[in-house]
């Protein structure tokens, strides 16, 4: 036994290694694509999962909406795994599912401050104010990839993003309506630049103005002014506001959804606003 023990703990680095190479679990149906902004010299990838039917000979005829998520490497499984179960069994429509990182090769706090902020914030030590610059780089590199390489619908894309990317949405909702015809819109960060979006919808509608979207507004009940610190702001106050001055636009053709979820925090509330908001954008004609 004496003999035996320093052998093993020879072999226990060789046992560690082989465990450490063993593969990572892969989430099926997906790939992984890169994209340039040439404009900013910035390299992005895109995930990118497509529907269970996608190989089926019989449907190779079919162009699918699109789902395209900011924060992707938070999102992209969370929506993935939301959506799987109801799409297989016919609740939910088929769609493809595509996720846009952070910028590649640094960390995902400056790229998401400066590529989800629509006003450039002096007070903010971080880069910030490049929304309407990264938006340019959704319509002129991600949709064409997309839609170059995929059978898509390109007259149904969806937006989905939660905080800044709840931000982002928001300003693209209001400034750029077209890029997306269904959105949903977790805890956006409204406070940013002391609420400065709310200003972009004091602006008198045009007449004949229209905004056919569907929009899904959600925010935890917990996101409440001090409910988790003193220097909290009023997330649902907030949200509760844009769902309100949306409303009082009446925009012909647009559907608004609006739901506080019960017990959520600013960190939790993500997965439940992902799934009931895609639910109520896809579900089929039974489940509706």
């Amino acid at each position: 036994m004496k003999f035996l023990l320093p052998g093993l703990l020879l072999l226990l680095p060789l046992l560690s290694t082989a465990a450490s190479m063993q593969p990572g679990f892969h989430i099926p149906r997906t790939e992984v694509l890169g994209v340039r902004d040439e404009r900013a010299g910035r390299d992005y990838e895109l995930f990118i999962k497509l529907p269970r039917s996608y190989s089926n000979p019989e449907t190779r005829q079919k162009h699918y909406p699109v789902i395209y998520l900011t924060d992707a490497m938070y999102t992209f499984q969370i929506v993935s795994g939301a959506t799987r179960f109801p799409m297989a069994v016919g609740k939910m429509r088929e769609a493809i599912i595509v996720g846009v990182s952070w910028q590649k090769g640094i960390h995902s706090t400056p790229s998401r401050v400066r590529d989800y902020t629509p006003f450039h914030e002096p007070s903010w030590k971080l880069e910030t104010g490049k929304a309407e610059a990264h938006l340019r780089f959704f319509r002129e590199k991600v949709f064409p990839k997309v839609e170059q390489r995929f059978p898509v619908d390109a007259g149904n894309r969806t937006y989905v993003g939660n905080s800044l990317g709840g931000l982002l949405g928001a300003y693209a909702l209001v400034e750029h309506p077209d890029m997306f015809h269904n959105y949903v819109i977790g805890s956006p960060s409204l406070w940013f630049n002391n609420g400065r979006l709310f200003s972009l919808l004091d602006r008198p509608r045009e007449k004949n103005e229209s905004l056919k979207h569907r929009v899904f507004l959600a925010v935890g009940s917990l996101e409440r002014a001090g409910s988790q610190s003193d220097s909290q702001p009023d997330m649902v106050a907030d949200t509760e506001r844009f769902y309100r001055a949306l409303r009082s636009k009446n925009y012909p053709g647009l559907t608004l959804e609006f739901r506080v979820i019960e017990g959520a925090t600013h960190e939790t509330a993500f997965p439940t606003t992902a799934a009931q908001g895609l639910y109520w954008l896809f579900k089929t004609s039974e489940e509706a």
